[in-house]
């Protein structure tokens, strides 16, 4: 779950969801859970047998699948730096006799599995990457992976659950692969790097890199699918929503430019550490005060300021870096237009300079409503009482790069994973170094995606 920013720019603002299709907020969205309940399930056309028999093999495999997990977690690896990862995964989707291509956008692995009869093809998605967090949980496997982020050492560890996504579609793909003879149609398993960030010095990565070589081709994929651990949410529901779920994610560094002078007489410079500091507080006024935040919510974040080297030095630059999140396309370029002209006019009545350098990054995370309304069922009939409609989130995914622009609808959702015997205080949030999951979610995991593929691959309306 990305929650910085790619540090590359990506200058294909085409695939940004339009002000049309983010209206998320309009109650239809929410009267849709009602019609969902009702509406004619894919899964009628599937043998009741077999998904029962499909509930057992998951409960079967679940000790494998975190046993997985916790091999994943030991032995975590930054984006677009999965080598082993990668091989891992490779060498066990072979023995399941599926056709593998590794390596793909670096360090990836897709395998297909071909149903027995002819059909729609389908993909299912999950990330592999780690991220610089030092890990202090106790857990009995936990990480002691150490890797260098520039002149830094830090501790690697998967504190963003991705491990326990690589092992839930390790899970599905073995129990999918026992039963092709049942199956129709195509199942691409798609394993993704850099889910999180490219690494330092890479132009390209992740979804973004898969896309373009090819992943959604030969065959076409007709439909995807993605889950995303939630450490938050009561362990094995499952919360999803129509059209909006996750928001588009951009970053900004701007460099103030101003004159130095000594600390001890400033009206022989610029100040650039003083102009930082107005520009730091007016960009929080673009959220609160130029932004409808009735129809679409923003966020506009300050991470970073750097600047000077001592006490009595006033510096000639200061740079600040944060992050944009926002949930419709005609609103994130106004918010960019916003961040430039609050920055020039602070640092030109001053008689400074500055640059602005956005680096748009993750779009928009779209649930097309039509395939959302026909698996919402099959969502139902593994979480139950624990199916949720949730409220659009800040973070942000790169699994929009599989839907928007490329023609294929997708439906990603979160899988609920807060340990049951923990206190809420403890808060394990993702991307810190207490996170952790309940290992007793993740067979919840894999029937969803059982559910989801079987429903749809045997669904009257698919071809």
């Amino acid at each position: 779950m990305i929650q910085t920013t790619h540090s590359r720019q990506i200058t294909d603002l085409g695939i940004i969801v339009s002000s049309e299709q983010t209206d998320y907020l309009n109650y239809r969205s929410y009267l849709h859970a009602w019609f969902l309940l009702i509406a004619t399930s894919a899964s009628a056309q599937v043998d009741p047998a077999f998904s029962t028999l499909l509930d057992q093999q998951a409960k079967g495999i679940e000790a494998q699948v975190i046993d997985w997990r916790r091999h994943f977690h030991e032995n975590p690896e930054l984006s677009n730096r999965e080598y082993n990862t990668g091989k891992y995964i490779a060498e066990f989707l072979k023995t399941l006799d599926l056709e593998v291509n590794y390596p793909m956008a670096k360090t990836g692995v897709v395998a297909i599995l071909k149903g027995a009869k002819p059909g729609p093809v389908i993909a299912l998605r999950a990330d592999m990457d780690a991220l610089p967090v030092t890990e202090r949980n106790g857990l009995p496997f936990m990480s002691k992976v150490t890797a260098k982020q520039g002149e830094t050492t830090t501790g690697v560890m998967h504190a963003c659950g991705h491990d326990s996504h690589m092992a839930i579609l390790m899970g599905v793909a073995s129990i999918l692969s026992k039963n092709r003879n049942k199956l129709k149609g195509t199942i691409k398993f798609i394993f993704q790097p850099a889910e999180e960030d490219w690494a330092p010095g890479d132009t390209d990565g992740g979804a973004h890199l898969l896309v373009k070589e090819g992943v959604l081709d030969n065959p076409k994929v007709d439909a995807i699918f993605g889950l995303h651990i939630q450490s938050m949410l009561p362990s094995g529901q499952i919360a999803y929503r129509a059209e909006g779920l996750m928001a588009a994610v951009d970053g900004f560094d701007i460099t103030v430019k101003g004159v130095g002078a000594h600390g001890a007489t400033p009206w022989d410079g610029v100040d650039p550490v003083v102009l930082s500091s107005q520009i730091v507080m007016a960009l929080q006024t673009i959220v609160s005060r130029q932004v409808n935040i009735t129809k679409t919510p923003a966020v506009i974040t300050v991470a970073t300021i750097h600047g000077g080297v001592r006490r009595n030095i006033i510096p000639e630059t200061v740079t600040i870096q944060g992050t944009i999140r926002t949930f419709d396309s005609s609103e994130q370029r106004m918010v960019h237009d916003a961040i430039r002209r609050t920055v020039k006019g602070i640092t030109e009545s001053a008689g400074a300079t500055a640059a602005v350098d956005i680096q748009v990054g993750s779009p928009l995370t779209y649930n097309d409503p039509k395939l959302t309304a026909m698996m919402a069922p099959s969502l139902a009939r593994t979480a139950g009482a624990n199916l949720k409609v949730t409220p659009p989130v800040t973070m942000a995914e790169d699994f929009s790069f599989y839907t928007l622009g490329t023609g294929v609808p997708g439906l990603f959702f979160f899988l609920g994973a807060y340990p049951a015997d923990m206190q809420l205080a403890a808060k394990p949030v993702h991307h810190t170094s207490d996170f952790m999951l309940d290992e007793k979610a993740f067979v919840t995991g894999v029937r969803a995606l059982l559910h989801l593929s079987t429903d749809y691959l045997f669904a009257p309306s698919t071809k």
